[in-house]
This record gives C-alpha cells, structure tokens and sequence, in this order.
C-alpha cells in the first residue's frame, strides 16, 4: 500500500511534464527562434494587435511601419507575436513558377491584388 501512494505522485508529475511542461517549452523555442529571424520587410503581428511592416532593427528595437499614413512606432523585439505574410521576393519568385504562385494564393490570398477589382472601386456610378 505504502509504495502506490508512493509511486501515484511521482507517476502524476510525469504526466503534468509531458502533458504540460514539454509543449510549453517547445512553443517558446518556436517563439524565440521566429523573433530572432525577423528581418527588415517583414510584416508582423504585435502581441497587442498591431500589423506593420519592418522597416528598421537596430539590437532588439525594432522600428514598425503601420497604417495607410505609415506612422512609425518602435517596439522591442520580444513585442512581436507573429510574422504575417510571405516578403515580397516570394512574390516575385513564383511569377515565373505557376506551381509557387498557386501555393502562395492558397497560403495568403489577401497578397493577391485584382486589378479588375480596383478598377470598379474607383469607378463612380
């Protein structure tokens, strides 16, 4: 009787680590590995809600472009939640390979611009 009430406990920590404490761990290496790989172009998801485009990096203040005024702001490194789209040069790149454009479209449709489509917005009627 002595050595189940001795081994539950030690058996339930072990849940509580591989259940709990491992994926929390690795989720914060995925974390840190993305803000350490953001470079300038990219754009970003700040914790608080703000998306915005990389415009400078300097240590781990990093200068954010937001809104159609393009206001400025700077935030630290660690502010960042999410890197949002692919960068430009994908974009280019797939131009050439129809597969890479369609892998793109269905990645991130909202990088697609129709042209059609904004020339009917601007459009009076």
């Amino acid at each position: 009787m002595d050595q189940i009430s001795f081994i539950f406990p030690i058996l339930l920590i072990v849940v509580f680590y591989f259940l709990l404490i491992k994926p929390q761990k690795k989720r914060e290496k995925e974390i840190t590995t993305m803000r350490s790989s953001i470079k300038v172009g990219d754009h970003i998801i700040t914790i608080g809600g703000l998306r915005g485009k990389i415009i400078k990096i300097k240590n781990d203040i990093i200068t954010v472009e937001i809104g159609d005024d393009r206001t400025k702001i700077e935030m630290l490194r660690w502010a960042i939640s999410s890197i949002e789209q692919k960068n430009v040069g994908d974009i280019k790149q797939a131009e050439d390979d129809p597969e890479m454009m369609i892998n793109l479209v269905e990645e991130e449709p909202e990088m697609i611009v129709n042209p059609v489509e904004e020339e009917l917005d601007g459009e009076d009627n």
